[in-house]
C-alpha cells in the first residue's frame, strides 16, 4: 500500500505547556524496522510526570509508550513476531517500551537488557529527533531494530491490549521479583492502573490475601473486583491501620508490600508493616530526588529484602499477554481504560489523568 507523506504527532513545547498538532513526513521503514499506524495510546502516570516537568525530556515532546497499532508496511529484514513467527501488514502488535543500541553486557552477560547502555524508549523522545513518528501521541509510529514486537489475540479488545506493553508487563516483572507465593499475603501501595493488576497478578500467583492502600475512596472501591481483599487509607491512624492488616496477615504481618503509588514517604511506611524476612519491591517512585528518611536499622534487623524493578524483562511482555488472556474472564480489565479522547484533544485527557477524573486516559489517533 503506499504511504501517506505525512502524519500527525501531538507535542508539547514546554513543561505544562499546551499541546499542538504539527505533520511530520513518512518515510518507507528503513532495515529492521516495521511501520505501524497507532490505534490507541494510553496515557502512563510517567507521561503526566515528564509533561508536568518532574522527570527529565526533551521538548517538542512526542509522549506516549503505551500503544499498539496495525502494520502497515515492513522495511527489509523486518524482525519476526517474539515468539517466532513472521509479521504481516494488517496485523495487529504491541511491543516493547523500549528498544536497546544492540548487545551489550548487561544484556548479553547479566541478562538485563532493559537496563542495556543507550537504552531509550518510545514517546521519550523530542518530536524533531528523525524519523520523528515514536510515540503513542500520533498517527504513526516506527518501531525500530532491536525492539520486541508481539502480535495480538483477537480476543482482546483494544483496552485491554494497550496497557500490555508498560502496566501489566512492569507488574509482571514486580511481582516475579517479589516472587509471591501460595498462601502469602500481599499489601499494595497504590490502587491506580498497575496496582490493580498487581493485586490481580499477586491472587494468580496464589496469595492468600491482597491488601490495597490508597487515598482515594473510588480507587478502593474499585479494588475489590481485581482481587483486592481489603482496601484501606494509608492516612488512617497507623496503630488502627497496622492492626486491621494485622488480621489478615497473620501471625507477624504482610509477607510482601508492593510500592506503586509513587510517593517515597510511603516507603517507611511499607517497611513498617512488613514481617521479619518479608520482601519490599518499589516500582513506582521513578521520579528523580524521591529523597525518603527512614530508619535503615530496621532493614536490618528485620531481614528484609529490598528490591526495585524499573523497565522489565521482554520475557515479561508475553508472560502480561498470557496473563490478560487467561484471566480476563475473571477481572474486568477493559474497564481500566475509562476515558477516550481524539488526538485533537490530548491536552483535555492529559489534564483528566493528571487530576484523576479519569483512571487510565486512551488517546485515539
Amino acid at each position: 500500500m503506499s504511504l501517506p507523506g505525512s502524519g500527525r504527532v501531538a507535542v508539547y513545547d514546554v513543561p505544562n505547556g499546551p499541546f499542538r498538532l504539527v505533520d511530520y513526513p513518512l518515510r518507507p521503514p528503513g532495515p529492521g524496522e516495521v511501520l505501524v499506524r497507532n490505534r490507541m495510546a494510553t496515557i502512563c502516570r510517567s507521561d503526566i510526570h515528564t509533561w508536568q516537568g518532574r522527570r527529565p525530556g526533551p521538548c517538542p515532546g512526542l509522549l506516549g509508550h503505551e500503544i499498539i497499532g496495525n502494520i502497515v508496511a515492513l522495511g527489509a529484514g523486518a524482525p519476526r513476531d517474539m515468539r517466532g513467527d513472521p509479521l504481516q501488514v494488517g496485523d495487529r502488535v504491541t511491543w516493547s517500551e523500549y528498544f536497546i543500541p544492540g548487545p551489550d553486557y548487561f544484556g548479553e552477560v547479566l541478562d538485563l537488557p532493559q537496563k542495556a547502555r543507550g537504552v531509550d524508549k518510545y514517546g521519550h523522545l523530542a518530536a524533531t529527533t528523525a524519523p520523528h513518528h515514536h510515540g503513542g501521541f500520533g498517527e504513526y509510529c516506527y518501531i525500530v531494530p532491536r525492539s520486541w514486537i508481539l502480535r495480538l489475540p483477537d480476543v482482546l479488545d483494544d483496552a485491554e491490549a494497550t496497557p500490555l506493553n508498560c502496566g501489566v508487563a512492569t507488574m509482571i516483572a514486580v511481582t516475579e521479583a517479589a516472587n509471591i507465593r501460595i498462601g502469602q499475603t500481599v499489601v499494595i501501595q497504590g490502587l491506580g492502573l498497575l496496582g490493580l493488576y498487581g493485586a490481580a497478578i499477586a491472587k494468580a500467583r496464589g496469595a492468600r490475601a491482597v491488601i490495597g492502600l490508597d487515598g482515594d475512596m473510588a480507587r478502593r472501591a474499585r479494588a475489590c473486583r481485581f482481587g483486592v481483599d481489603l482496601a484501606l487509607d494509608p492516612a488512617l491512624d497507623q496503630a488502627d491501620l497496622l492492626q486491621e492488616i494485622l488480621a489478615l496477615c497473620r501471625p507477624t504481618g504482610p509477607d510482601v508490600v508492593i510500592e506503586v503509588c509513587g510517593a517515597a514517604q510511603a516507603i517507611p511506611q511499607g517497611i513498617e508493616l512488613l514481617r521479619t524476612g518479608g520482601t519490599y519491591v518499589l516500582g513506582g517512585v521513578v521520579n528523580p530526588q524521591a529523597t525518603v528518611a527512614l530508619d535503615a536499622n530496621l532493614i536490618l534487623k528485620k531481614m528484609l529484602t529490598l528490591r526495585g524493578i524499573h523497565n522489565y524483562h521482554p520475557r515479561n511482555l508475553i508472560e502480561a499477554l498470557e496473563f490478560v488472556v487467561a484471566h480476563r474472564t475473571h477481572f474486568p480489565f477493559h474497564e481500566l481504560v475509562d476515558g477516550r479522547y481524539p488526538l485533537e484533544r490530548v491536552g483535555d485527557a492529559m489534564a483528566d489523568a493528571a487530576a484523576r477524573r479519569v483512571l487510565r486516559a486512551a488517546i485515539l489517533p
